[in-house]
């Protein structure tokens, strides 16, 4: 596979009208610009609206407490070893409570052991809904006794939105920004 990225930026001049105007009102919002997965979104202006609407939900007013948000997010970047969001995220996890040591057994491709109880709930919900396709009565219940039915919706909003995200930034080779954060590398298949 090549790295050469597939969808760079567009010149602000080979952009339509619709385009021009969805890249405004991301700049316009929390994200300040039109950055990662928006690059390629792009394209399709309509579509990175409705998804930004999303991402902007799940990462900033969710049912979740921002450490688990990160923490799912980190646990679908790995899944997908996808670079970019992998980079932006282990920081933005750091600062809100991950531990460095769950962070690196996440990288390595394991089961993190030193997990908060919650992470751990969070961990088994998305490891056996991304690898089952679903979840048992045992982990819905566990999940929902925890984080309640909007936690449980709400978690599963942040892994569909980072999976639609890492697909779209690995189809389009886009590259990882310079963060200092180690690049995950390939899990075996």
């Amino acid at each position: 596979m090549s790295d050469v990225e597939r969808m760079p930026m567009l010149d602000q001049a080979a952009m339509n009208e619709a385009q021009r105007k969805a890249a405004q009102a991301l700049t316009a919002g929390p994200r300040g610009g039109v950055k990662g997965p928006f690059i390629a979104l792009l394209r399709s202006p309509e579509l990175m609206d409705r998804l930004q609407q999303v991402g902007e939900y799940l990462r900033f007013r969710s049912a979740l407490e921002p450490r688990l948000s990160e923490f799912l997010m980190l646990i679908v970047s790995r899944r997908w070893t996808q670079q970019f969001e992998w980079a932006v995220h282990v920081p933005l996890a750091l600062k809100a409570g991950v531990t460095p040591q769950t962070i690196e057994t996440l990288a390595s491709g394991a089961r993190p052991s030193t997990m908060a109880g919650d992470e751990a709930l969070a961990y088994d919900f998305c490891d056996e809904l991304l690898r089952n396709k679903g979840v048992s009565d045992a982990t819905y219940r566990a999940a929902v006794d925890h984080f309640r039915e909007a936690g449980v919706i709400d978690m599963l909003g942040v892994i569909g939105y980072f999976t639609t995200v890492s697909m779209v930034l690995n189809v389009a080779h886009t590259p990882a920004q310079a963060s200092g954060v180690e690049p995950l590398r390939a899990l075996p298949l």
